[in-house]
């Protein structure tokens, strides 16, 4: 890597979450076992990223085909790289655009995984209903959702909430119960509830910064050193110093009532 080159984005991450390989081989598992044999199902991914869960859902079902919706150019790029390697590349599309108010569905399957804001313009906390009354209707009778969504573990203290994002808020997330709650009230049945484990969000959190933090140590007087440093810093503070064992993630396989 020369001096101009930039510091290098999520190499290491496999999902964009804290998500294990083997939570996400028994996800795919419950999605799949009910979808009738032969019939091609349908996947839909809102904030899919580089939809590496979406990609791996299609792998295991044949015949299978799958739209992502993200607006990040560069993670869709990296997502139609690996569908083309793993021979996906021709059903499986990935669409730069809102998922706001989206033509695209309904489909079988549904993943919308630590994406809700994708789903609404509404502001905390309301995005969350907002965002499981759009699932509600992506979704073909009989399918399945699986959602991903932030929940507070314990509520957050005064010092805690100021070393997270901007304006954090107590009342940003509800408690995984409250969250269920709102599921159902969206019009769905909770098939599964499951969390992250603190595992799980370390491996993430590590491999989210890892790359750039031995970029960092090989490079500490590169020109876009000092921004860089600024912001990985900034990132594992609020991770240390704020949401870490207070902010959860919910995984909940969500079946549509008829």
């Amino acid at each position: 890597m020369d001096d101009t080159s930039a510091p290098p984005r999520l190499t290491r991450l496999t999902f964009h979450g804290p998500l294990s390989e083997e939570r996400a081989d028994r996800m795919i598992h419950r999605l799949t076992d009910r979808l009738a044999p032969d019939a091609p199902a349908t996947v839909l991914d809102l904030g899919c990223g580089w939809g590496e869960f979406m990609l791996r859902l299609l792998a295991a079902t044949p015949g299978s085909t799958g739209v992502g919706l993200d607006l990040n150019k560069d993670d869709l790029a990296r997502g139609r790289a690996n569908a083309e390697a793993r021979g996906l590349g021709e059903r499986v599309r990935f669409v730069q655009e809102s998922a706001v108010d989206t033509g695209h569905g309904p489909a079988d399957i549904v993943l919308c995984l630590g994406a809700s804001h994708a789903l609404s313009d509404a502001q905390p906390p309301e995005h969350t209903v907002a965002a499981l009354r759009a699932l509600r209707r992506l979704v073909a009778p009989g399918g399945r959702v699986l959602l991903g969504e932030a929940f507070w573990k314990r509520p957050p203290t005064a010092q805690e909430l100021a070393a997270m994002w901007p304006d954090a808020s107590a009342t940003e997330f509800s408690d995984l119960a409250d969250l269920v709650d709102l599921a159902v009230d969206a019009g769905f049945r909770p098939a599964w509830t499951e969390t992250a484990s603190l595992d799980e969000w370390e491996v993430f959190e590590s491999a989210y910064q890892a790359d750039v933090e031995e970029w960092l140590a090989a490079h500490p007087d590169h020109p876009l050193a000092k921004e860089t440093r600024d912001r990985v810093d900034g990132h594992r503070g609020t991770w240390l110093r704020g949401y870490r064992g207070v902010m959860g993630l919910a995984y909940l396989t969500l079946v549509p009532v008829s």
